[in-house]
């Protein structure tokens, strides 16, 4: 006979009995018991939106959380206004809303109902451009165009900020109006990145604009 001390336990019959006890009657009674998991995210409710689109009224039927970007480019079909970092970092996708720029890939569409949005598009057409899109072209203030429509739209509103004297961290003298210089387009279109490096360009043909106005 043998000796209590004799009895022994191997890993590998650990790892055997651990693996039945996994699927004992007992632990497939509790599974099928517990209730079902629940999704950390429940789908959302659809909404109806009204905005005036470069001049048209568009009534749009969206999922709550559909943004001012993917409503105009995959709703509406305007595909000038670029995604490029989906995170509000490099202005690909600036559009001008209620005459103010911003990153529509940051705001949802359902926020501005009835607000009046311009795109890229609601600027010019190939056959008529607006000045500062011929200015763009006149100065190869583009490469691969990949940013250009929200380089274009940016400008536009800084020209138009500065028209409306609202200053920036460059502006020296708080108490008068900004003057169109190097250093304020510099500073104002900081938020729109170029990979391909055409800065230089680009602040010509913003320049050019400001002073056929003047």
């Amino acid at each position: 006979m043998s000796e209590p001390n004799d009895f022994k336990i191997t890993r590998r019959d650990l790892i055997a009995a651990g693996a039945a006890l996994s699927i004992s009657p007992l632990s497939a009674n509790v599974a099928a018991q517990s209730p079902p998991v629940q999704r950390a995210l429940e789908p959302t409710h659809g909404g109806s939106v009204s905005l005036l689109v470069n001049g048209q009224r568009q009534q749009l039927d969206l999922d709550n959380r559909t943004s001012l970007l993917d409503a105009l480019r995959e709703h509406l079909h305007l595909t000038g206004t670029k995604k490029g970092c989906d995170h509000g970092q490099c202005g690909a996708c600036t559009v001008i809303v209620d005459g103010q720029r911003i990153n529509s890939c940051l705001t949802l569409a359902v926020m501005h109902e009835g607000a009046e949005v311009t795109t890229v598009e609601g600027l010019g057409t190939p056959a008529s451009l607006h000045p500062m899109q011929q200015a763009f072209v006149d100065h190869d203030g583009f490469q691969c165009g990949y940013c250009t429509p929200g380089q274009i739209c940016s400008a536009v509103s800084v020209l138009a900020e500065i028209e409306a004297g609202v200053p920036s961290h460059v502006t020296e003298d708080l108490a008068q109006p900004p003057q169109v210089t190097a250093a304020e387009i510099r500073e104002r279109m900081s938020g729109n990145i170029c990979r391909c490096g055409a800065y230089v360009n680009i602040l010509d043909a913003i320049t050019d604009v400001a002073e056929a106005r003047a």
